[in-house]
């Protein structure tokens, strides 16, 4: 990754976190969380099956909710993330929820340098592909510390959902290529996408795209097994402004001609 690059999204993630760490909203509530709720999605939790006594590496864990939840699944949990803000409220947090938790900082990357464990499930969930800008090598270091028997899950954002424009208040329209390209999209955030925060400076953010082909060939080419790829439409956050909650709680599109995939799960095995 260009540092210049990694070193603008690490510096607006570290902001993020302090921000998501302490708001209540939909995205994330840390007090309902230390009130003993999941922050895991239902979908989640039924896909990826009983995982007590696994040894589970999250990859891009941020504050770690979802790390901490699968850890009051039963699993023995890594995470790790670029933004050091991020892991110092994950530690902070598993010892208000008093629960274990691995937490380590590093780019992801550079995993292999910092960590030498194999485990029974690498996970990633939401939001996180888009700050990667090789899928190959990312394919790679999930094939790495997967133990032989065990498997990669991964809830995301569907690739033909990021091609329109999230901010048209009204209806899809074409706006974003879908397919990778090796500079990356730059955007300026105005506060965080979980809450209005204009308290938050603007930063200067920068992401990439990637095709269906390009996920899935990335982990076939390291190796891994596909067992399932699903796709929904619905997304567990508001991320058109033309949709609306359904009565399970994901958002869904309203008043549109057709529907689009909005979000996909995709587990792999090491054989």
């Amino acid at each position: 990754m260009d540092e210049q690059y990694f070193q603008a999204n690490q510096k607006m993630w570290d902001e993020f976190a302090k921000e998501h760490f302490q708001i209540e909203s939909e995205c994330y509530s840390v007090n309902s969380f230390l009130e003993g709720n999941t922050a895991l999605k239902q979908f989640e939790l039924e896909e990826m099956g009983n995982v007590k006594g696994k040894k589970l590496l999250h990859l891009q864990c941020h504050f770690g909710l979802d790390t901490l939840s699968w850890a009051r699944e039963g699993a023995m949990v890594t995470g790790i993330d670029f933004s050091g803000e991020a892991i110092r409220l994950a530690k902070i947090l598993a010892s208000k929820a008093n629960l274990t938790g691995n937490f380590i900082q590093t780019n992801l990357y550079d995993l292999p340098n910092v960590l030498s464990e194999k485990f029974d499930i690498v996970y990633a969930s939401i939001g996180v592909l888009c700050w990667l800008n090789d899928l190959k090598k990312w394919a790679e270091i999930i094939a790495h510390f997967l133990k032989a028997g065990g498997f990669f899950y991964i809830a995301e954002e569907h690739s033909v959902s990021k091609m329109f424009d999230n901010e048209h208040p009204e209806e899809l329209q074409l706006k974003y290529n879908y397919f990778h390209r090796p500079e990356p999209i730059e955007f300026t955030a105005e506060g965080s996408y979980a809450s209005d925060a204009s308290h938050m400076k603007s930063q200067k953010e920068y992401e990439w795209d990637h095709s269906l082909s390009d996920i899935i060939n990335s982990l076939i080419q390291a190796g891994l097994k596909i067992e399932f790829f699903n796709e929904y439409p619905f997304t567990s956050y508001q991320r058109f402004a033309f949709s609306e909650k359904d009565t399970k709680g994901y958002y869904r599109l309203k008043h549109q001609k057709a529907e689009i995939p909005l979000l996909f799960t995709l587990k792999a095995s090491k054989m």
